[in-house]
């Protein structure tokens, strides 16, 4: 177990290195959201039209709604890069040195797994912060019990997208590949969610497709359970759902690296006989 611990200290002071040595990566993370909170939210402040439904008890402005989806935004998006840095490490060599670590292979995975994790929640306390100075502040009460709670949905969340990231990186052969996969799972997983609008608007507006599509979207799930955290309140199943999806997607990923049937079978068919 300490040489476990050891091993995955020295992968998350890797990333956190690598993370503090690229200036403008946390700059590009807090851009898009603070873009919607400042520019979006503003012009639909008033004329949105959210409706009392639950968590909320009253009427609120637009940006208060998005704030938990601006949040999920910063998760998933890291969650993506981490994909793409998997694939920059194999590319490199580095990936199948770690590979050989004498541990488990599923355990420098988790390792892989945690580092993203604790990136993910150090940009999205970053936007949170940013957030609060430009006058949106989340309704957190000073009971440890709620901060807790806030704090597992985040963490479960950036472990879920983190999951997800490092199962992409098992398909993703190439670096160049990156960016037409991440069009085809970022933006369908952002825009068909809770993130900048509730289920009940996209169902009364006809849009019956779309809004299966978010029903069943495990990061509307984790918005979700983010914004009913953010309010003290029961998320129903939705917590389940993204512990669900990070055991589902980090299973596969393991699955995938597995040199005798997932990566490893995948990297000879690419090279040939």
């Amino acid at each position: 177990m300490r040489h476990y611990l050891q091993a995955m200290s020295a992968i998350i002071m890797r990333e956190v290195l690598k993370f503090v040595r690229q200036y403008g990566r946390l700059a590009s993370a807090l851009v898009r959201p603070l873009l919607w909170l400042a520019v979006f939210a503003a012009g639909f402040h008033n004329v949105f039209g959210v409706a009392i439904a639950p968590p909320y008890e009253t009427y609120i402005p637009y940006d208060v709604y998005i704030a938990p989806g601006l949040i999920g935004m910063v998760l998933l998006f890291n969650g993506m890069q981490s994909s793409l840095a998997m694939v920059y490490d194999r590319e490199m060599g580095l990936m199948r040195l770690l590979l050989t670590a004498p541990l488990p292979r599923w355990s420098i995975l988790l390792a892989k797994l945690v580092a993203t994790a604790v990136l993910s929640l150090v940009q999205a306390a970053a936007f949170v912060i940013v957030a609060a100075l430009l006058g949106t502040s989340l309704p957190i009460s000073g009971s440890l019990a709620h901060v807790a709670h806030v704090a597992l949905a985040t963490a479960s969340a950036a472990l879920m997208l983190g999951a997800l990231g490092l199962l992409l990186s098992v398909h993703i052969r190439q670096l160049e590949n990156f960016a037409g996969t991440m069009n085809f799972v970022i933006f369908p997983m952002y825009f068909i969610s809770t993130a900048l609008y509730p289920l009940w608007k996209l169902e009364e507006s006809g849009a019956r497709w779309v809004f299966e599509l978010a029903r069943y979207n495990p990061f509307t799930h984790a918005v979700e359970w983010l914004r009913f955290a953010l309010y003290d309140q029961d998320a129903g199943a939705s917590p389940w759902i993204v512990l669900g999806t990070v055991a589902l997607c980090f299973g596969l990923a393991c699955w995938g690296y597995d040199p005798q049937r997932g990566f490893g079978q995948l990297a000879k068919r690419a090279t040939g006989p």
